[in-house]
């Protein structure tokens, strides 16, 4: 920022003036190491010239210890950075948006610029607090967008954004996501995590991430006694909190499709009494004003009792971490549905039939060994065995597909579409939606009717239960 002309701080600023001073300063403190004093000393007279606590400049300060001083600013930072409709500019209320900047400025600030050095539990715990605010004002859930919480709702937030307004971050929330993860990512790993976890008091300051997961379950051949026990709670919590969000997901709807060759019984629990009215009408007597019925319609209820397979082929490779989790605690969601038979395959360069364990995703998970190269035709070997019913299985593979032996592999997925069964290639699995795939068989899935599906893991939920109801 050196050398920068800083905005006019002096006499009676405007509210443009003061609501300058305010990313100024954000700037300043992101991308210069030095302290600029005007800037400190300006942005401190505007604050508490509109009623903001001074502790709100304080870059050691979490966003919770600002809320828990002044609660009543909680409210203000929910949905803080989504745009509203762009108004008439004189009619802005922009003593309004000077307090916008300053609390925007507070929580970007905390989340962007990060401790150097190792990083301690306390600290990790502060930055995911001040990224689940961020997420707030950005008008997710905390953990939505960093991949934490494979549920939730999405937000896409539209408008244009004013020139002096909150700048509209609608089209860059897909990527801010991935940005949290990877800079949770980072300090993960700039933690001493082997003594933290062997100190159940610092262990306990710990709020399990994808990140965290995929660091635990990293080094967890590495862990015994005290760090282990902690390592496993860890991963027991974060897999519940994902399971209850995708359950609601899926629902209890995937019970089997109707069989409609199985006449209804004629039973008056099944009396269909709309449908029996409405083709009754033309026996309708306007002198008697009675409704003379001459046949009685019934509903089907009889569902089909043959049951669904699901295989579900996963690459454990380490740019597949977030599918891996996301897609085993979905697995045995599945796998507790009736009439769903379930099948979990892991590959890297060797494949490992999970299926024995696909009701406890936990169990599963630690089984699991993340990293290494892909090839996809050991897992192929066997997944292929598993088809007994083409017409009744659906097969989904979650990989970016960046495979050494790409003919064979996709000629024997293409061999599994021709048969009948319904062959779902999935690109991600990840909250964030995130994912890079192989442009070669992307193109070549595209061409034979199974283009990849990638995005929130809503989607794949969505094709399951469009196939297995």
């Amino acid at each position: 920022m050196t050398g920068q002309q800083s905005p006019e701080v002096t006499g009676e600023p405007s509210h443009d003036n003061r609501r300058q001073v305010m990313y100024w300063r954000l700037l300043a403190r992101l991308f210069d190491q030095e302290e600029q004093s005007a800037l400190e000393s300006a942005s401190l007279a505007v604050v508490e010239d509109i009623g903001l606590p001074a502790k709100l400049l304080d870059p050691q300060a979490s966003v919770d210890s600002v809320v828990q001083r002044d609660p009543e600013l909680a409210a203000e930072f929910d949905g803080l950075m989504v745009p509203e409709a762009d108004g008439d500019a004189d009619a802005r209320d922009r003593a309004a948006e000077v307090r916008r900047a300053a609390l925007v400025s507070k929580v970007l600030l905390n989340v962007f610029h990060t401790p150097p050095g190792t990083v301690t539990a306390g600290q990790l715990s502060r930055w995911q607090s001040d990224a689940g605010w961020l997420e707030r004002a950005l008008g997710c859930k905390p953990g939505e967008l960093r991949g934490g919480r494979a549920g939730g709702t999405g937000v896409s937030p539209t408008g244009t954004g004013g020139g002096g307004r909150t700048p509209d971050l609608s089209r860059l929330i897909p990527e801010i996501g991935p940005e949290l993860g990877s800079i949770e990512a980072g300090l993960v790993k700039r933690m001493r995590l082997r003594e933290v976890l062997a100190d159940p008091q610092l262990a306990g300051q710990l709020t399990p991430s994808m990140s965290l997961i995929e660091q635990l379950l990293r080094d967890k051949d590495n862990l015994s006694g005290v760090a282990l026990a902690n390592a496993k709670a860890l991963i027991r919590r974060f897999v519940d909190e994902v399971a209850e969000v995708l359950r609601t997901q899926v629902e209890k709807s995937t019970v089997g499709a109707l069989d409609r060759s199985v006449p209804p019984k004629r039973v008056f629990r099944n009396l269909d009494l709309d449908r029996t009215i409405w083709k009754n009408l033309t026996n309708w007597s306007p002198e008697e004003e009675r409704l003379y019925v001459d046949r009685l319609f019934y509903r089907h209820t009889a569902r089909r009792t043959t049951p669904q397979r699901l295989i579900v082929v996963v690459d454990q490779s380490g740019s597949m971490v977030d599918s891996m989790v996301n897609c085993t605690i979905l697995a045995s969601i599945f796998a507790g549905l009736p009439k769903v038979d379930v099948h979990l395959i892991a590959y890297d360069t060797q494949a490992l039939d999970l299926t024995p364990w696909v009701h406890d995703p936990f169990e599963t998970l630690l089984r699991t060994n993340l990293g290494g190269g892909t090839d996809g035709t050991v897992a192929m070997a066997l997944a292929q065995p598993k088809i007994a019913e083409p017409r009744n299985t659906v097969v989904v593979w979650i990989s970016d597909f960046y495979e050494w032996q790409t003919e064979p592999l996709f000629e024997s997925m293409a061999a599994i579409h021709r048969s009948g069964a319904k062959f779902i290639p999935v690109g991600s699995v990840t909250s964030s939606g995130r994912a890079s795939v192989n442009p070669w068989f992307r193109e070549r899935f595209k061409d034979q009717g199974t283009p990849v599906l990638s995005g929130h893991i809503r989607k794949l939920v969505h094709e399951l239960k469009t196939f297995l109801t």
